[in-house]
């Protein structure tokens, strides 16, 4: 119940842009903050899963400081990994590649490099496969990459689509991971 609940928190109508910009699909930060009250108080959960759940939806969300004042408190490379994608979205590239070396490599990235690699194996997507998952295995750094080089491109060329979707996936293994739901 409570897995399902966070899910349903999670899957908002539209992807979240690759910069900081709101869409218009994100709950507003109280009325978010409420519904996450009342889920994570019967999630039994230990506080800090319960912290790492609620930075990662205020981000999915569009709040990104709200997100990083809660992240930046989280002194664990889950913390860290979403401190990460708080500061790409941000965009503060280099500081989110600080943040991906304190992380590591985290337990996540095994199922998050699967779901990516099926992703762009369907989209035909060789080349940027090949930059995002050299050896078979997700490479953040090139993420923040092509994340950046997409900066200037318009926010309907397949390519940010296709990032965005992508980022997607990263939230999703990231809960998964946050609720013990991941088979890594």
């Amino acid at each position: 119940m409570v897995h399902s609940r966070l899910q349903q928190l999670f899957d908002s109508p539209g992807l979240a842009g690759l910069g900081p910009q709101p869409r218009s699909a994100s709950q507003p930060l109280a009325a978010l903050n409420t519904s996450l009250d009342e889920v994570l108080r019967q999630s039994g959960l230990s506080a800090v899963r319960q912290q790492l759940l609620r930075a990662l939806l205020l981000l999915w969300h569009d709040h990104l400081d709200a997100s990083h004042t809660i992240s930046q408190g989280i002194e664990n490379a889950d913390g860290s990994l979403v401190h990460a994608i708080m500061h790409r979205r941000e965009p503060d590239y280099w500081n989110s590649k600080y943040w991906w070396r304190r992380v590591g490599r985290h337990a996540c990235f095994p199922e998050l490099a699967r779901r990516v690699g099926d992703f762009l194996k369907a989209s035909g997507e060789r080349d940027l496969a090949a930059k995002l998952l050299p050896r078979g295995e997700w490479d953040p750094f090139a993420f923040v990459d092509a994340v950046e080089a997409a900066a200037g491109w318009p926010a309907a060329d397949q390519r940010v689509g296709r990032l965005r979707e992508i980022q997607r996936l990263e939230s999703e293994v990231a809960l998964d991971h946050f609720l013990g739901r991941n088979a890594s």
